[in-house]
């Protein structure tokens, strides 16, 4: 019996461990002992994607692409310009009205702006010695003048006292040598008379002088003009030199507007295609749309070596009264004279952007990504532009060289330049 338990009790044991490995080997259901899923990386999703993606934009059918042309308003002149060159408007009489005496300005009577006529007293400068100086030199005519007339009648008296002694000479009442007296008080008086009468046209000389001088004091306009700049105020000291540093020498500046030019620098290469008498086409920055005929004044007969130009002056053929000095110019070298209807710009587009369609001229215009089918009227050739009529303005796209399949509500892309 002893014997026996222990044998029971191995078994026993042996039972209980064999329970517990199969209780190890049980399914365990919460997937914690599960082998990990192997996921796809995010970088090559996204390869993936802009593959397709490009594929697809690749192979889909896109809009076709176009070259543009602007429509735009052009002058006919255009085509006939052998040169242009720039420059500014100068006005050929001009001048800066100064003093020719030293004085103070006491008085100035214009203002920039202002219109002046030929003599306008422009200003006036302080004047009391020139006027003192006047009256002096005329007090010397008058002295003169009353010398002279008391010398004249001295020579009466000696006239006749000789004449007197000359009748007594001869019946011998007196002697020779009286009469020769007299004759040299004769001479002697003539010979004074001669010498104050110049003192007298000296002294007059002197007065006119310095009426001459008081006159510098009044500042008048040289000619008819308007006055551009104020060089000088009341109370400055005027020079004719200006040497001192308060001291001015020009009081206003004028300029006759009837005489502007337009003044331009041509190249010495291009001086060959100008010549005096050419027609012109001026244009200004301050009037923009407009164009001016004019005609080559002058050719300037010397060289800017540091610019290695040519001066041009070119005049209007009918000056407008908005053109004002050193406005900016453009002038245009005509190779003819405009004929008459061609001085008004033209509607225009490239010539390459005419397409015929059913017998017609048709253009494509191109707005917001597609295109419209417009019909036009051709006109005259302006070079590689042609002047079209129809429902079309000015700053408008067109399609150059279309493409035979291209038509009205096609979408397009633009080729870039």
């Amino acid at each position: 019996m002893p014997a026996t338990v222990p044998a029971m009790a191995s078994s026993t044991v042996t039972a209980v461990s064999t329970s517990k490995d199969l209780a190890s080997l049980r399914i365990q259901r919460d997937g914690r002992g599960l082998r990990r899923r192997r996921r796809i990386p995010w970088g090559l999703l996204f390869l993936l994607v802009c593959l397709g993606a490009g594929a697809a934009w690749w192979f889909w059918p896109r809009p076709p692409l176009v070259r543009l042309g602007t429509v735009a308003l052009t002058h006919p002149s255009q085509t006939l310009a052998a040169l242009t060159a720039s420059g500014y408007m100068v006005a050929d009489r001009k001048s800066s009205v100064a003093a020719k005496i030293t004085s103070q300005l006491v008085w100035l009577g214009v203002e920039e702006g202002q219109l002046v006529r030929q003599g306008d007293i422009l200003a006036r400068l302080e004047a009391e010695d020139l006027a003192a100086a006047h009256a002096a030199a005329l007090a010397e005519v008058v002295a003169a003048e009353a010398r002279l007339k008391q010398l004249e009648a001295e020579l009466l008296d000696t006239e006749r006292q000789e004449r007197r002694l000359q009748a007594l000479v001869r019946t011998g009442a007196i002697a020779q040598s009286e009469y020769d007296a007299a004759e040299t008080r004769r001479d002697v008086a003539r010979a004074a008379i001669f010498q104050v009468s110049k003192q007298v046209l000296a002294a007059k000389a002197a007065a006119e002088r310095a009426r001459v001088d008081q006159g510098y004091a009044t500042l008048r306009a040289p000619f008819d003009a308007v006055v551009l700049t104020k060089n000088a105020d009341v109370g400055d000291i005027l020079t004719p030199l200006g040497a001192a540093a308060s001291a001015r020498a020009s009081v206003v500046t004028l300029a006759d507007l009837t005489s502007l030019q337009a003044e331009v620098d041509v190249s010495e290469s291009q001086i060959g295609k100008v010549a005096a008498g050419m027609p012109c086409e001026i244009e200004l920055d301050a009037l923009p749309g407009e164009r001016f005929p004019g005609v080559v004044h002058m050719i300037v007969p010397t060289a800017d070596r540091t610019k290695a130009t040519i001066l041009v002056k070119v005049r209007f053929n009918h000056l407008d009264p908005r053109v004002l000095p050193d406005m900016s110019v453009r002038v245009s070298f005509l190779s003819r004279a405009l004929a008459p209807g061609e001085e008004t710009p033209r509607l225009t587009a490239p010539a390459e952007a005419l397409v015929w369609r059913q017998e017609r001229a048709h253009v494509l215009r191109y707005a917001n990504g597609t295109l419209e089918q417009v019909a036009v009227q051709p006109g005259e050739a302006f070079g590689g532009l042609t002047a079209i009529a129809g429902e079309l303005a000015a700053g408008q796209k067109v399609v150059l060289s279309p493409a035979e399949e291209l038509a009205g509500g096609m979408p397009v892309r633009v080729q870039e330049d």
